[in-house]
């Protein structure tokens, strides 16, 4: 199984390869990196933010007409949003295998602190692994450490160990057996 990247031109340079790694460790399966090919889609002017759905519907047309089958993790640096929610990390659509991450709220400089390349990289390496848990079929978990549980703010994400839960790491094995086969 391959889970592709596609990395966006504003999304944080030089990262794509120790987030993918890391990625790839987390969740047992390789990932390919490419620049993004997706046409980024429902920017909402009075918000600036993207609507998540909406980019996600455009990352799902782009999967069906160059017929893709694996998952899909669209990583770019716009803050998202989705109906109901001020904003969000990341969002996951299971049904066709696409997932959006953002970085601009993973990076220290957006609340006022000092850039660390470190902590971006496990923001979106979590958060990333978090969303593709989704598209392999994982619902929210009440572990605190685990990489399923859904943060609401940047230290909830950073409480989180770079790892799932014993019940959230047997589903994932499982369903990605499943998907093998």
């Amino acid at each position: 199984m391959l889970i592709h990247i596609f990395w966006d031109s504003a999304a944080p340079a030089g990262f794509q390869l120790p987030v993918a790694r890391t990625l790839s460790s987390m969740l047992g399966v390789q990932a390919s990196i490419t620049d993004n090919p997706v046409r980024m889609m429902g920017y909402d002017q009075a918000r600036k933010q993207i609507n998540a759905k909406a980019l996600l519907d455009s990352v799902q047309a782009y999967k069906h007409r160059h017929n893709m089958i694996g998952p899909v993790l669209l990583v770019i640096s716009q803050d998202l949003f989705r109906d109901g929610h001020r904003f969000v990390f990341g969002l996951a659509r299971e049904t066709v295998g696409a997932a959006v991450v953002s970085g601009a709220r993973l990076g220290n400089e957006f609340y006022g602190k000092p850039a660390q390349d470190d902590d971006l990289i496990d923001r979106l390496a979590k958060e990333g692994a978090h969303e593709v848990g989704h598209l392999f079929g994982l619902a929210h978990c009440t572990v605190p450490e685990c990489i399923m549980f859904r943060p609401n703010t940047l230290d909830e994400l950073d409480c989180k160990k770079k790892m799932f839960c014993d019940t959230c790491r047997e589903q994932l094995d499982q369903n990605k057996n499943q998907k093998k086969s």
